[in-house]
């Protein structure tokens, strides 16, 4: 049997099992958690970057959102803090890059 010790979506296991394969799964505790969801988002990454599909940045997103209600915050109180800083700063739209300064 694969051993893969990595965080995987809740229907995961049901998957498996409904393909006639069974599987080992555990319960992670808080700190293996947040280590878990922070591999996770890692791993999503550097898969969006080699992919580039919207599917593997909806992964990401899932991981972030996953990160932010285990923090204790709400996905709308986290997005109020995107928009907030998007009001003052801006987003990301009209694709400046910031060459140098002078002081």
């Amino acid at each position: 049997m694969p051993e893969y010790n990595k965080l995987v979506r809740d229907r995961i296991p049901e998957i498996i099992e409904a393909s006639g394969r069974r599987c080992e799964v555990r319960e992670l505790n808080d700190e293996e958690y947040l280590a878990a969801l922070n591999r996770k988002l890692g791993e999503e990454l550097q898969e969006y970057l080699a992919d580039g599909s919207l599917g593997e940045l909806a992964d990401l997103v899932e991981v972030v959102n996953a990160i932010v209600l285990f923090r204790g915050h709400s996905l709308e109180e986290f997005e109020q803090i995107r928009m907030e800083k998007q009001q003052v700063r801006g987003g990301f739209t009209r694709r400046v890059l910031l060459v140098s300064t002078v002081d």
